[in-house]
């Protein structure tokens, strides 16, 4: 399993390593990890995670369901030969976010507004 993401503040914990650590100690994944912690934007998330992507069967990206969506974007403009290879994720969890969900939905489809059509689709 891959976790992406840089710090979001200056000598905070980086977004992979605080999403690796949960995964490990709340969720009880004993698989590989590998972290990628220098990006800082979705776009260098995709970006830097590529190489390591070239001889995967499947992706699959998961992450709160406007920021995945947007990933698969990237995923697709950057490298649609690995874009060919995106199956789709569990997104949403009826309950999850509540409280927060309508502002995320906004918020998120405010940052989607530059996709093609063709791009917001979740899986080939």
């Amino acid at each position: 399993m891959i976790f992406s993401g840089g710090a979001t503040t200056s000598g905070g914990a980086a977004e992979a390593r605080l999403m690796a650590d949960y995964a490990k100690s709340v969720l009880e994944f004993d698989g590989t990890v590998v972290l990628e912690d220098q990006s800082r934007t979705t776009w260098e998330n995709v970006m830097k995670v590529t190489p390591l992507l070239e001889d995967a069967d499947r992706i699959k990206i998961v992450s709160q369901p406007a920021h995945a969506l947007k990933a698969r974007a990237y995923l697709r403009r950057q490298r649609p030969d690995l874009a060919v290879k995106l199956v789709r994720a569990d997104d949403y969890r009826p309950g999850e976010w509540m409280i927060v969900k309508p502002l995320l939905a906004l918020y998120g489809l405010w940052t989607l507004r530059g996709l093609k059509a063709g791009e917001r689709k979740i899986s080939l």
